[in-house]
């Protein structure tokens, strides 16, 4: 059965109920997420672990002390994890920032499709460009651009899978957004175990690898996806736009939608340490021995995605069940709840560090259990402020707002990066003591503007 706009499958072709090109696209996202996420597990460790012991015996990196100066003529002499903390924030912010113009080239210039090739093939050369210390930082300037232009024109091809009607186009997002969790799982354990136990270059050439594989199956898949979007973006370009001004309650909806998403960034600057300051803890203050053998530490990463896959089909269910009582709370007061449980999580960290007798490590099973809470979190905010965003931006201006959603992510973890920088200087419990402090204050901001706009904006 085809769908009016979507692409004509032969009958029987379908998998799952879906075109085929959705899993093509599903496999590709899995597979270059795995190179990212491989390569974000190790990043931290590599650089507080090696790279920074090798330039201070005279190792070259270019750029190195140019970058060096200029983060130091700000935020004054850093020690080197402090610095590393400082260029992971600024690699996983611009991760966020680039997508903005690579699909705006994609939309105005190289459509889609190629714009995914470039991104892929930029980021493959960046992943392995990381087998030489020399090249690091122009690997993370590929591995940013490239990612500019995979990022959001994989995603838009789901949607051009389906007619815009179409009831399968969210369940096809949900599907698609697994691809990603299974990459991210993935991860850590084949590119963190190569890089922790026998050589950092063989996790980020494994992550290369896997950015071989995503091109590979985006170009054998190419039968099975839908016709070039660029003409048909140029064409809604060129549409006549309404010249209106925005309404009192458009107004209304935008201003609660532009602070919502600043109260964010601080939920991501917190979040985001899971790849910074908790990666470190980990490496550094858990034990990961299981029947007398021992995990990379960067097996840490693969905890989130994991509980992701096991918790949102429980909360779906329970957020259908509050809502059959009509009990399910509004979209802000959910993201609130979600900063808080988040809080939660380095409550629980703060508690087990503070009663550790000296010289002792934590079980890893505890980080594991502080990750649950963190997840939950991400849970009640991350989806929820996708929806929302669709939910209050005007129509005429939805796609910008989304942009505008993205760059709160930017500036998140840029932020989790400064944050970062002063784990060293205040001691882990003091450190995680301020992140406590700052979810609740972000709990209470969301938490207070969802009650002022309960009776003046409908559907928060």
């Amino acid at each position: 059965m085809t769908h009016p706009g979507s692409i004509p499958v032969a009958p029987g072709n379908d998998i799952l109920g879906h075109p085929r090109g959705l899993f093509v696209l599903f496999f590709t996202e899995m597979w270059e997420r795995f190179s990212y996420y491989g390569m974000r597990s190790l990043l931290v460790l590599y650089m507080t672990g090696y790279l920074f012991a090798e330039i201070e015996k005279g190792k070259e990196v270019v750029g190195f002390p140019l970058l060096r100066a200029g983060i130091e003529s700000v935020f004054g002499p850093l020690t080197n994890q402090a610095l590393s903390s400082q260029i992971y924030g600024l690699y996983t912010g611009l991760v966020y920032l680039t997508p903005v113009f690579g699909g705006l080239i994609a939309d105005q210039y190289l459509g889609q499709k190629r714009s995914v090739y470039w991104g892929a093939l930029l980021m493959g050369i960046g992943h392995f460009l990381m087998a030489s210390e020399r090249l690091f930082l122009l690997a993370l300037l590929f591995l940013i651009v490239g990612n500019g232009f995979f990022k959001p024109n994989i995603s838009t091809q789901v949607g051009g899978l389906y007619a815009p009607a179409d009831p399968r186009r969210d369940r096809a997002y949900m599907i698609f957004y697994m691809g990603v969790n299974l990459g991210a799982f993935l991860a850590p354990l084949v590119c963190g175990t190569l890089g922790q136990k026998i050589g950092w270059h063989y996790g980020f050439g494994a992550a290369g690898v896997g950015m071989i594989v995503a091109i590979a199956v985006f170009h054998l898949g190419q039968k099975h996806l839908g016709p070039e979007l660029r003409a048909t973006m140029n064409a809604a370009n060129a549409a006549p736009r309404s010249r209106e001004p925005l309404s009192r309650d458009e107004w209304k909806r935008l201003i609660a939608l532009m602070t919502v998403c600043a109260v964010t960034v601080l939920f991501w600057g917190i979040y985001e340490q899971q790849g910074n300051t908790l990666q470190l803890l980990a490496d550094r203050q858990a034990d990961w021995r299981v029947f007398g053998w021992t995990m990379p530490s960067s097996w840490f990463q693969s905890f989130n995605p994991l509980l992701i896959f096991v918790l949102t089909p429980f909360l779906n269910r329970y957020w259908r069940w509050q809502s059959a009582r009509g009990a399910e709370p509004a979209s802000i007061t959910k993201m609130g709840l979600g900063c808080v449980i988040m809080g939660a999580g380095f409550g629980l960290l703060l508690f087990l560090l503070h009663g550790l007798p000296a010289g002792q490590k934590l079980h890893w099973l505890w980080l594991f259990a502080c990750v649950f809470f963190f997840t939950v979190g991400e849970i009640y905010l991350s989806p929820v402020g996708l929806s929302f965003v669709t939910k209050m931006a005007p129509a005429r201006i939805v796609s910008m707002m989304m942009g505008v959603w993205l760059l709160a992510s930017f500036f998140g973890n840029y932020l989790a990066g400064y944050l970062g920088s002063y784990y060293q200087k205040l001691g882990p419990e003091n450190f995680f003591g301020i992140m406590i402090a700052l979810s609740l204050a972000a709990t209470g901001m969301l938490l207070l503007l969802a009650r002022s706009l309960r009776h003046t904006v409908r559907g928060v």
